[in-house]
């Protein structure tokens, strides 16, 4: 199949009539330019590479907004947690499949077109496992077919409460795993996996999960998948520091380095609170930073210098976690806004070779995200990569007058709502002026999950 673009963000730099050959397996055969002889319709407006969302709780957007009531103590991550475990207790699968394909319809729409399901919520209410162990997972896994989004399943092994192995609260009892059950849920879902639908793994937290564990459930891992993605919250609060030096003598990234099983296959979701070595730590290991700036602003998290990271020539990608927000430009300019205000000036994240700084932001988060999500080194319009496309439309009156060289910092920086036209994932399209084909039966039973909930 053969795309023409009206314009296509290509290498850096939009370009226009752009033609791209998808190969029968979904990915980019060929790119070129249009030549007097081609014939056939062009696709109006600006083509991008699809953007990777690699963190999502999918089930966390029911409860999206819902958590901003003002509480007797000071409000923090902690805090908002505790409301979350309220929340996910009374969960089914038929909720999490429900709320799962409607967070996926949105990203599509926002202009993501792949994400990376960090799933720890696994058991019944009880605490016992399903007939089926892996239950949750494949409704999730079932909630992104039914969008047609590229997923990565990180199902999530979590065991403890704390560091020095504190016993799991009852509110964590849907959580909880021995390695071996982990193990069994990880091979199952592996072998279930399918050209849209891989399979990783994530450990939930150092404190949820002992340091030998960690290493003896990654080298397991790696005997069945030897690139496997490995996600792990890290570092995103003040008191994970203080616990991990309490407990450990370090700070948790550079206790996490120290068990040498981090390299260029892992993503380190948040790393919020590090020091210069542990960022140079980081970057060495080629393993990508995942900032979800949304959720880490709506938590009171802290922020990240993500311009020394790149300065090192360190990965990140973006994802929207708690998804209070899903769009990806707003994950993007706060990602650039923080540093702004943290140094007082523009344009903060450039280099030499790029001074857009929308495009450089667009670009390096979705070379991040791709490695964060096991996907193809080659990203964007390149021979190899996946045929991800999102479609800008640029004949709106709210894109006139922007020079073609800019359009991606205007996407970026001075968003409007309703650009995102057209959506195509592994050389599919899933979106289309704007809709999906199932919008209305996936908004549907997402109102009757919401529904059942309030009820009880």
């Amino acid at each position: 199949m053969r795309l023409v673009f009206e314009r296509a963000l290509v290498a850096g730099s939009v370009v226009r009539g752009v033609t791209v050959d998808v190969a029968c397996d979904g990915t980019i055969a060929h790119v070129g330019r249009v030549t007097p002889q081609e014939s056939g319709p062009v696709i109006a407006g600006l083509a991008l590479p699809g953007m990777p969302n690699l963190h999502s709780h999918a089930f966390q957007r029911a409860m999206a907004g819902t958590a901003e009531t003002a509480g007797a103590t000071n409000d923090s991550f902690w805090t908002w947690r505790d409301t979350m475990y309220r929340f996910v207790d009374r969960l089914s699968p038929q909720d999490v499949r429900a709320i799962g394909a409607y967070a996926y319809l949105e990203m599509l729409k926002a202009g993501y077109t792949a994400v990376a399901e960090f799933h720890y919520l696994h058991h019944q209410a009880d605490g016992t496992a399903y007939t089926n162990p892996a239950e949750l997972a494949v409704a999730i896994r079932e909630a992104a077919a039914s969008t047609g989004i590229r997923q990565t399943l990180l199902p999530s092994l979590y065991q403890t409460g704390g560091f020095g192995g504190v016993a799991p609260r009852a509110a964590q009892r849907r959580f909880v795993h021995s390695a071996d059950a982990f193990l069994r849920l990880f091979e199952q879902l592996h072998t279930q996996a399918d050209s849209l639908r891989s399979t990783g793994i994530a450990l939930h937290s150092l404190r949820a999960v002992p340091a030998q564990v960690l290493q003896e459930v990654v080298a397991a891992v790696r005997h069945l998948n030897r690139s496997a993605p490995v996600h792990i919250h890290v570092a995103e609060q003040q008191q994970e520091v203080v616990d991990c030096l309490e407990a450990t003598g370090q700070r948790p990234v550079a206790y996490l380095m120290g068990l040498d099983v981090v390299d260029r296959n892992w993503c380190l979701v948040h790393a919020t609170h590090v020091d210069a070595q542990e960022m140079a730590a980081i970057a060495r290991s080629q393993a990508v930073v995942g900032l979800c700036l949304t959720t880490e602003a709506n938590l009171g998290d802290g922020r990240f210098a993500l311009d020394e990271l790149l300065t090192l020539r360190g990965f990140f990608g973006i994802g929207s976690d708690s998804h209070v927000s899903i769009d990806p430009r707003e994950e993007l300019r706060l990602a650039e806004y923080n540093l702004r205000l943290w140094r007082q000036q523009r344009a903060v994240i450039r280099s030499d070779e790029q001074k857009h700084c929308g495009t450089l932001l667009y670009e390096t988060a979705l070379a991040g995200g791709a490695r964060a999500l096991g996907r193809s080194e080659a990203v964007g319009f390149t021979v190899g990569a996946d045929a991800d496309v999102v479609v800008l439309d640029t004949e709106q009156a709210a894109m006139a007058g922007v020079q073609d060289d800019a359009l991606v910092d205007q996407y970026i920086f001075a968003p409007r709502p309703g650009l995102v036209r057209d959506v195509m994932v592994g050389g599919q399209w899933v979106v289309q002026q704007s809709q999906h084909a199932a919008q209305l039966r996936i908004e549907r039973d997402y109102v009757e999950a919401l529904q059942r909930l309030q009820a009880l």
